[in-house]
């Protein structure tokens, strides 16, 4: 009997709601939201990172920067690999009792330090080693978010040039729009019906006039910019298209992470939020719609197998272990340490008032796990397995899927397509440049106040951008997305658990008498799972399968040699990074259960409570 994607649906937003109304009110009375405390956004406002910004205004920047691409690349791949029953529990089960507990408690304890960082509130419980390491930690991870962002893009702009100029158009009236609000001080509300019409108008737009950067095969009319490439620009999974589109993406996204806030980042996210909300409701609302009430040109059917078996698919040409791989492909479906950057980054620094952080933080999250669920929807219908195998099963599972779903509410299957294409290249802007800004933001607390030249130039928020957008393409200009995406999700899921960590220290040290469940096991759970999978990715995939391979060796490019080097590196340095501080967080947990001292709840000083 044929299974419809219905119960996909069904299933993910039973458990968010139960979780949101349950769990999540229960989180909020547990920190204690109350919004007689003055948030960092009021106290320190300057107009360019501290700045109040409405509910739906920074929730629809927080859900823009935490919602990028990897939502929908993951779940899409690990469907594929090892079967839709997996993912689909992984996402429903795992988002709200971990990854929307990470992405709360994050936003939380920033809130109360000051909006400071997670590294910054670690160092106020185990010193300065500790927070060292772990702002190192998070800076690493932003270079592999910037490398895989900017290459998916790349990516999506070579397979649909409509979305490439769609792109560049809603950008241009995010750019107006934040001069409309903030220098001429015009209507919020007119601006928001004038611009957000703008938006959905670009997605003709791109339809009649696609972009490409240099020749090669496209749909008829496609403009293209260049008559050849240039000789710098290398070729990315076997197309300099998508080489050049990567570079020009880590160019502006070193640009956009320097402007104020208000002049680009607050206005794109707000708007794209429609863009985005609108492709997720809209896609939800289709598979009811279509299953209940109309027809699509498709049936809503599973058509993949629920179950692979332990070691996946053949769609991976080598060992792909559920256990530690599914956990960490479906990353930011279900839990993502980038959040807690995002929340203790930008977020935190934008709260209006402190009851916001539930919707914001914790609902926020679950609204990343319908995109994952809406993802794993499309993949199968589709069904679709191209020769090229990873990356390449995003675009025609979540484009070609999600247009056909969109056909229930009587969308036609190729504006369909084109908008889904521009949903997911939304997410992957907006997260790509958000996550440069925040590598800024680290280096920045790494350094601290400059007392040598050399320190002078690592402040610098030009040389540190710099070197987060160089580093990126170093990692990405070999192509091995097989690697680099497992190393990525590693990593990412990793910083998770020690954002965690974070949380469930300043719990400990606020109130003896605070449970630690609810961060703690989570916590454990995603550091065995992470660091198992980083030491899997270094000796099998990247020594075992090549650098011990005398044939990969000598066909292998000297970039790709590099990139193997530069991905065991940083795979390694994380996981010692990561021992170091469970290991001193260990220690710092039983010294605050066993002293009944606390800190008080915004990060103040420490008071001692009798026993």
């Amino acid at each position: 009997m044929a299974i419809g994607i219905i119960w996909i649906v069904a299933l993910v937003l039973t458990t968010f709601t139960v979780a949101y109304l349950g769990y999540g009110r229960y989180l909020s009375q547990f920190v204690g939201l109350d919004d007689s405390r003055e948030t960092p956004a009021h106290k320190y406002q300057d107009g360019q990172e501290y700045v109040p910004a409405t509910k739906p205004v920074l929730l629809g920047h927080h859900y823009s920067s935490i919602a990028g691409g990897a939502p929908i690349v993951g779940p899409i791949t690990a469907t594929l690999i090892w079967g839709w029953v997996p993912a689909v529990l992984w996402v429903a089960i795992g988002n709200p009792i971990l990854g929307a507990v990470h992405d709360f408690t994050s936003l939380s304890a920033s809130v109360r330090h000051e909006g400071k960082s997670i590294g910054y509130i670690i160092g106020e419980y185990v010193g300065e080693q500790g927070k060292d390491m772990l702002l190192w930690f998070a800076f690493l991870l932003i270079i592999l978010v910037v490398a895989v962002f900017s290459l998916v893009i790349g990516v999506v702009f070579n397979a649909y040039p409509q979305a490439a100029s769609a792109s560049i158009l809603y950008i241009a009236l995010a750019f107006v729009f934040g001069v409309w609000l903030y220098q001429l001080g015009l209507s919020f509300a007119v601006g928001t019906v004038i611009f957000v019409a703008g938006v959905f108008a670009s997605v003709w737009v791109g339809i009649q006039y696609p972009v490409a950067l240099v020749p090669g095969d496209y749909p008829a009319g496609t403009f293209v910019l260049l008559g050849s490439a240039p000789g710098f620009v290398p070729p990315i999974l076997e197309s300099v298209n998508i080489g050049a589109w990567v570079i020009v993406m880590l160019v502006y996204g070193g640009a956009a992470s320097i402007l104020p806030v208000w002049m680009l980042l607050q206005p794109r996210d707000y708007l794209s939020s429609f863009l985005l909300y609108t492709g997720v409701g809209g896609s939800i609302l289709a598979v009811i719609v279509g299953t209940f009430i109309t027809t699509t040109s498709q049936p809503l059917e599973v058509n993949i197998p629920a179950w692979y078996g332990f070691m996946g698919s053949d769609l991976v040409p080598f060992a792909m272990p559920l256990f530690p791989l599914l956990f960490v492909t479906i990353a930011c479906g279900t839990i993502s340490g980038f959040h807690s950057i995002v929340s203790s980054g930008t977020t935190a620094k934008q709260l209006n008032k402190e009851t916001d952080a539930r919707l914001i933080g914790y609902g926020g999250m679950l609204g990343e796990g319908l995109l994952a669920a809406v993802s794993i929807c499309t993949v199968v219908l589709i069904a679709a397995t191209p020769a090229e195998g990873g990356i390449g099963l995003a675009l025609p599972n979540f484009a070609d899927g999600g247009g056909i779903i969109l056909t229930a509410l009587g969308i036609p299957l190729t504006i369909g397509s084109v908008f889904m294409a521009l949903v997911l290249v939304s997410f992957l802007l907006t997260s790509m440049d958000t996550a440069v800004r925040l590598g800024r933001y680290l280096a920045e607390e790494l350094v601290g106040t400059p007392e040598t030249t050399a320190q002078s130039y690592g402040a610098n928020r030009y040389v540190n951008t710099s070197v987060i957008v160089v580093v990126s393409f170093f990692l990405v200009a070999s192509g091995r997305w097989a690697d680099l995406w497992p190393l990525f999700g590693g990593a990412n899921q990793l910083l998770a658990a020690l954002a965690l960590l974070t949380g469930t220290i300043w719990l400990a040290n606020w109130d003896e008498s605070k449970q630690l469940i609810s961060t703690g096991v989570p916590m454990a759970l995603m550091a065995v799972i992470t660091i198992v999978a980083l030491l899997w990715l270094v000796g099998y995939q990247n020594i075992w399968l090549n650098l011990l391979d005398a044939g990969w060796r000598a066909e292998a490019t000297g970039l790709e040699l590099i990139s193997v080097f530069v991905q065991s590196a940083i795979a390694l340095v994380l996981v010692g990074l990561a021992v170091a501080l469970f290991r001193i967080g260990y220690g710092n947990l039983r010294t605050a259960r066993g002293r009944g001292e606390t800190v008080a709840a915004d990060g103040g000083e420490s008071e001692t409570t009798d026993d």
